[in-house]
């Protein structure tokens, strides 16, 4: 089955939608055959690694998207394919596809949480602005798509709640990662302790994702530097890249903790020194306001690593139910008390966290599950439109 994704960008630093892609179109030995269309620059380095086509149609594309390109592109090439999946919300790639696909070819939308209401209360002036987009627009792209696909019941569920007009199709999908490579995990670790000397031979937790607000950066900050002395061996790495400017003021924190020493910033990591982060850290965290999956929770599971995760990252309460990590509030409190259960549990009780983490993993989060289900949602429209039940 071939399948178009659009996407403003597959930027590596843009998240989890980018990621998400990459993932899904490594399946095609079950058939599975993507090609994507975004609006990056075609010179852009990262578009040079991947191994599936892409049609680029920037640099010259607004902010917004918008390119007369892509309409007429779409309108060319639509008939190649057996249906498309718009990632994310508030781009002109949705409305393209409505305009041109509607009627002639399924279309998805996969929101990636963008309706959770979380970013209303957060951003109170940009909402007001999505408000003016919304009806005439964002509203039509996701009741005319074939399925509106949600990572977790929880993610679905709260998508009622942003707008008052909300009527569309839903379907929750199986979600999750690939799993790490089959290197060895010492070579792995090794890979990442030449990117962060700083932790060889240390114990840390890791934090893995944009450095961004809705993340809980600061909260895990004031929350170390406020358990710090129970665990005076107990270190931090913060990787990931810094979007919003931010690192200076979270290492301010850390001093003003004197922690200063004991947290790390190797900035955005991929490959082997990515997977060797994870195998080398005692446990995952993350504070997060706001997470409809949270890809790096699934590859610390996938790593047999337990997962510190606060109840805003939709799918915290499994995890705490298979017993493969703790989840608190989503606050200084919920954080701190995180880390001072982590700081109590027994190294046995910590690998049996990490095995069932791996088994979790294994019923839960396989991104192959997603492949198989979308292309069966495909196959039904297709059956539809042949007059098929």
């Amino acid at each position: 089955m071939r399948i178009l994704h659009i996407i403003r960008t597959l930027n590596p630093e843009a998240g989890g939608p980018s990621q998400a892609i990459r993932m899904l179109l490594q399946h095609r030995d079950i058939g599975y055959f993507g090609e994507v269309v975004s609006m990056d620059d075609p010179a852009e380095p990262f578009l040079k690694t991947l191994d599936f086509p892409v049609y680029s149609f920037g640099p010259n594309a607004s902010t917004y998207g918008r390119s007369p390109q892509l309409l007429e592109w779409l309108g060319q090439n639509y008939s190649s394919y057996d249906g498309a999946i718009v990632h994310g919300l508030w781009q002109y790639g949705g409305v393209a596809a409505r305009k041109i696909l509607r009627g002639k070819l399924p279309y998805m939308v996969f929101p990636h949480g963008m309706l959770d209401p979380y970013f209303k209360r957060a951003y109170p002036v940009k909402h007001l602005k999505k408000w003016l987009y919304w009806a005439p627009f964002e509203y039509h792209v996701l009741r005319d798509a074939h399925r509106v696909l949600f990572t977790s019941p929880a993610e679905k569920d709260l998508a009622n709640e942003t707008f008052w007009l909300h009527r569309w199709n839903p379907h929750v999908v199986p979600y999750g990662v690939n799993g790490p490579p089959e290197n060895d995990p010492e070579l792995l670790r090794e890979a990442f302790f030449e990117v962060c000397p700083q932790v060889r031979g240390k114990r840390y937790l890791l934090f893995l994702g944009r450095i961004h607000r809705k993340k809980g950066c600061d909260l895990l900050m004031e929350a170390f530097g406020k358990v710090a002395s129970r665990d005076p061996e107990l270190h931090i790495v913060m990787a990931g890249p810094d979007q919003q400017g931010w690192n200076v003021e979270l290492q301010k924190m850390a001093r003003s903790f004197g922690v200063e020493d004991r947290v790390h910033w190797p900035g955005m990591l991929t490959g082997d020194p990515k997977w060797g982060a994870f195998y080398g850290c005692e446990a995952f965290i993350l504070p997060s306001h706001q997470e409809n999956f949270g890809i790096a929770v699934a590859e610390a599971l996938s790593c047999g690593k337990p997962v510190l995760l606060a109840d805003k990252v939709n799918i915290a309460e499994d995890i705490a139910n298979d017993g493969a990590g703790y989840m608190e509030p989503d606050t200084l409190e919920g954080t701190l008390r995180l880390l001072e259960r982590w700081i109590a549990t027994s190294p046995k009780d910590r690998v049996a966290m990490g095995e069932r983490g791996i088994q979790t993993f294994r019923v839960r989060y396989d991104m192959r599950e997603n492949a198989k289900t979308i292309m069966s949602l495909f196959e039904s429209a297709k059956n539809s439109r042949n007059g098929r039940s």
